[in-house]
């Protein structure tokens, strides 16, 4: 499955992270729910900004499953 990435959704107040890879690699993913919704960020470290994009929004049960499918390397 390949993830289609978006620049950051400025329109959401809070984001609740729910889950997280290790930030010891370059490149990080957290799953976040907002707004009742949950979506995928991507997060490249690197000098001197970050690059943070997003994946589309998904209800929570099926954002889950992407999230799965992208550990499992399913999914990029």
């Amino acid at each position: 499955m390949k993830l289609v990435w978006h620049p950051p959704f400025c329109g959401v107040g809070r984001v609740r992270i729910l889950a997280w890879t290790c930030e010891c690699r370059a490149t990080f993913y957290e799953l976040c729910q907002a707004g009742g919704q949950a979506f995928i960020r991507s997060t490249l470290q690197r000098e001197p900004d970050n690059e943070i994009k997003e994946t589309h929004r998904w209800p929570l049960r099926q954002a889950c499953d992407v999230w799965a499918a992208l550990l499992s390397g399913e999914a990029r």
